[in-house]
């Protein structure tokens, strides 16, 4: 039976949504949204299909996926077009793989807040594994293995791993000695690798190196991508999957059309049209990747500072667009304000500060740490305006509308850091 619960993320942005409508003013960090302004070049070419209304390929046109195959090619990733599928999103994509690979399935924790659901409703039994110290995105290889064990002793069937390189909610770029070890326990055990690489292009330093895992066990691995975070496209719903040759790679992606062909049809020949060329990396697609990055990284540096300011513990971001601090170092005079759990951090956060954070609870972290997620990418600005100016600043975090919010949440924390120091006098 279907549980009857809305994706959190979604439900809790629709609430501020709904009350900002109504005259509130609550920032909202919560919800983890690219708001930058669209493409001139990606409006006119949906413009120009807007017509195409007829149903195409399950998989995608011929064109589409030879533009997504020459994608994963320059990432160092060759990819025959024949093993690409595109769809509404990689969300749905993700859905189809946990379909189309039986057994349970392993995640990092915490992770995104639907990798566990999704695995629910294919029957499975999400297995947690905590993150390391320094990164988040995949399983600390030392306790992997162990969870293993453990998970078959209990009579589980772990057969699938979710890995998310660069990874929310932390942040942050898993290093390749990593990778390489949990990629090894996967060839050890026999795991299907899911590599959600759906933040591969938002990498803030150029330096940073990212190996994905189809890169280590690419017969064995899955890569899904899209055009939500890093164009910010996610209302256009534009995802690519990549699957591994061989037979093995031939159930999945077989099982994926399966999917595919009674849930979502086809993508939308407008989205493939933006998708082709998107995909394709042009001048000024690759221009926009770059000054987005750089946004991103700025604006995520400066809130982490902001945090580690107010006493949280937080790894220092180096992709995506988040920040997960994590307040244990204040958890007595937090108590003191009845802040005991990450649900009411993030509800003391909303209640007095009107500041929406997206609790650790939320994302499969221990429920009573004092942890959350958030997404710097939100404080860009309400206008077209204020995102174009945003990217083209060689210092956004000092424009005015970037300072004014970075300062409201600095000045909230700074509050509540009085607040817990007065009560441990």
């Amino acid at each position: 039976m279907i549980r009857s619960r809305m994706a959190p993320n979604l439900k809790f942005n629709q609430v501020v949504d709904r009350l900002n409508a109504a005259g509130a003013d609550i920032l909202n960090l919560a919800f983890g949204e690219s708001r930058l302004p669209l493409m001139e070049s990606l409006a006119e070419l949906l413009s120009a299909a807007a017509y195409q209304t007829t149903y195409g390929p399950v998989a995608g046109t011929q064109a589409v996926r030879d533009a997504a195959a020459g994608y994963f090619g320059r990432r160092r990733l060759p990819t025959d077009p024949e093993r690409v599928i595109v769809a509404p999103g990689s969300k749905p994509l993700l859905m189809a793989v946990q379909h189309a690979v039986p057994g349970d399935c392993i995640l990092p924790q915490p992770c995104w807040n639907s990798y566990a659901p999704q695995a629910r409703l294919a029957g499975k039994t999400p297995i947690s594994v905590p993150i390391t110290r320094r990164y988040g995105g995949v399983p600390d290889p030392l306790a992997l293995r162990a969870a293993i064990r453990t998970a078959r002793a209990r009579g589980l069937d772990p057969r699938l791993m979710i890995l998310t390189v660069p990874d929310t909610p932390t942040g942050t770029v898993a290093s390749p000695e990593t990778v390489r070890a949990v990629c090894a326990i996967a060839e050890d055990e026999d795991l299907i690798v899911v590599s959600d690489e759906i933040y591969r292009d938002i990498i803030h330093d150029p330096g940073t190196e990212l190996l994905s895992p189809a890169e280590i066990v690419p017969h064995r691995t899955v890569v899904t991508t899209g055009l939500s975070k890093s164009l910010a496209l996610g209302g256009w719903r534009i995802g690519a999957a990549r699957f591994p040759v061989g037979e093995r790679g031939d159930r999945i992606q077989a099982g994926v059309m399966a999917v595919a062909s009674e849930v979502w049809s086809t993508l939308a020949h407008p989205m493939q049209e933006a998708a082709d060329y998107a995909f394709g990396d042009p001048p000024d697609v690759r221009q926009r990747l770059e000054a987005s990055a750089r946004l991103h990284g700025a604006v995520a540096r400066a809130m982490h500072s902001v945090m580690v300011g107010a006493g949280a513990l937080c790894r220092p971001p180096t992709g995506a667009f988040y920040v997960y601090p994590d307040f244990e170092p204040m958890r007595t005079p937090l108590a003191a304000l009845g802040v005991t759990d990450s649900r009411s951090l993030q509800r003391f956060l909303f209640d007095e500060y009107d500041i929406a954070v997206f609790s650790g609870h939320l994302l499969g972290d221990d429920p009573d740490a004092l942890r959350f997620r958030a997404a710097t990418s939100m404080l860009y600005g309400p206008t077209v305006e204020d995102q174009t100016a945003a990217l083209a600043s060689a210092d956004p975090v000092n424009l005015p509308h970037i300072r004014k919010t970075m300062t409201r949440v600095e000045t909230a924390l700074a509050h509540l850091r009085s607040r817990c120091l007065e009560g441990a006098v």
